[in-house]
């Protein structure tokens, strides 16, 4: 979402940095390309005004006071950091459970915000925790909410809380009471209810939210915003403030492709922090929502800290624990464990999102797009279509084995060849790094 703006910040500062010695010329010329950036991005014009005067004036004074020899454009891009940091909510906000559960968890937001499908990612994330959530069905206006919110329920495993089918058919206040009712009973530490959306901020939408609020009387309510809508999410977040009240914010769809403006406006304007981001279709891209890695990422730094977390979910302990195993005792790497790796490699999300995420990012866009995601598939394929032996030696692989594995996984044998020989490549470099060589290819 934030690819535009973080190329126009890393032309900026990348102008700032060729400069050397800076003038006060230079730091405004810098910040008038930041604030047309920012306001390109649809981020408010007050959020701009008041983030753009900030970092102008403590930059120019940082150049009477910097010492000589200090990189004076990295003082600067520190400052920038820090300034987006506090506009995105400064420290990272958690759940807030209570001291008696279950923790009562309301969302609430538009119709369309998709607001039931993070309902289950929220329960999900909240269960990986090693908590026991119940999702509540009290959306009982919208076609289908109920059916949705049990298979997404189904899926991340987590139950549902559904005696009435929706489709206009039940109250939803009784069905809150109700389910809170069950979990104290089930022994439920969490409850997340879904309520209904609108397609505006409206009276009965405000009518029964309060309703509600005031039935089970909440730990936590938290507003979906569909962050692909600009400012009128900030605009309809405010006003659900002013008429029901909220205590954070859940940005869903901030994988798309709009300018972002909200997501880095909604946090100042509201007063309310960011919670959770909602980052892709799959029900795992669900992330806690830290202001610095974001601002960060803005800033073309990369998330790394979140890519190694991404990265540890996919790839379990066991697995990564008995893959270090073997490269201690010198045990040869083999295809089941490169099948392993393609496995948490996918669960990981696109190569383009990994990559994303890395330092210096912007700056291969264009590779970043070029790579092709169906290579995992393609390559986990062939794998798959080996036996157990040949996956633990391919040296036993001739030429009718792999026309049969072509066969399997419906490629062209000349694509498990050069799989089998990139394998054997890897494999060289491992043994090489262990014994304290080089890889090959470097001094």
């Amino acid at each position: 979402m934030f690819e535009g703006l973080t190329s126009r910040f890393s032309g900026a500062f990348s102008k700032l940095r060729s400069r050397g010695k800076l003038s006060s010329s230079d730091i405004n010329d810098t910040f008038s390309e930041i604030r047309d950036a920012l306001l390109d991005a649809d981020v408010a014009l007050d959020v701009v005004n008041e983030f753009v005067e900030n970092t102008q004036t403590k930059s120019l004074e940082l150049l009477k006071d910097i010492q000589a020899g200090t990189n004076q454009a990295q003082a600067v891009f520190d400052l920038v950091h820090q300034e987006l940091v506090s506009i995105l909510g400064g420290a990272a906000r958690r759940i807030r459970f209570a001291k008696n559960p279950p923790t009562v968890i309301l969302l609430a937001g538009l119709q369309g915000a998709g607001k039931t499908t993070l309902a289950g990612k929220l329960a999900k994330h909240l269960k990986e925790q090693g908590n026991t959530p119940l999702l509540i069905a009290s959306d009982l206006q919208r076609p289908n909410a109920v059916t949705q919110l049990q298979v997404v329920g189904e899926q991340v495993g987590v139950p549902v809380f559904a005696p009435e089918p929706g489709n206009g058919v039940g109250n939803p206040i009784q069905v809150a009471k109700d389910g809170l009712n069950f979990a104290k009973q089930k022994l439920h530490n969490i409850v997340i209810v879904d309520t209904a959306g609108r397609l505006g901020v409206d009276a009965d939408l405000m009518n029964e939210a309060i309703a509600i609020r005031d039935a089970v009387n909440p730990d936590e309510i938290l507003f979906v915003v569909d962050a692909m809508i600009g400012q009128d999410a900030v605009r309809t977040a405010k006003a659900f403030g002013d008429g029901v009240g909220f205590d954070g914010v859940v940005l869903t769809k901030l994988d798309g492709d709009a300018r972002g403006g909200a997501a880095l406006s909604i946090a100042k304007q509201t007063g309310k922090p960011i919670f959770f981001a909602s980052t892709g279709e799959k029900l795992s891209d669900f992330d806690v929502f830290y202001p610095e890695r974001m601002a960060s990422r803005i800033l073309g730094m990369g998330d790394v800290a979140t890519l190694a977390e991404q990265a540890k979910k996919a790839l379990d302990t066991e697995t990564s624990k008995k893959l270090e195993e073997k490269f201690v005792k010198g045990e040869d790497f083999t295809l089941e464990d490169f099948l392993e790796q393609l496995q948490g490699i996918a669960k990981m999300g696109s190569m383009s999102k990994i990559l994303s995420m890395m330092p210096g990012a912007a700056q291969m866009k264009k590779q970043i797009e070029a790579i092709d995601d169906s290579e995992i598939t393609k390559s986990t394929a062939i794998v798959q279509s080996m036996t157990p032996a040949e996956r633990r030696d391919p040296k036993i692989l001739n030429g009718s084995r792999r026309a049969r594995i072509a066969k399997g996984s419906g490629r062209q044998v000349s694509e498990v060849n050069n799989l089998v020989d990139r394998f054997g490549q890897a494999q060289k470099a491992m043994k090489m790094a262990r014994n304290g060589g080089s890889f090959p290819g470097m001094p």
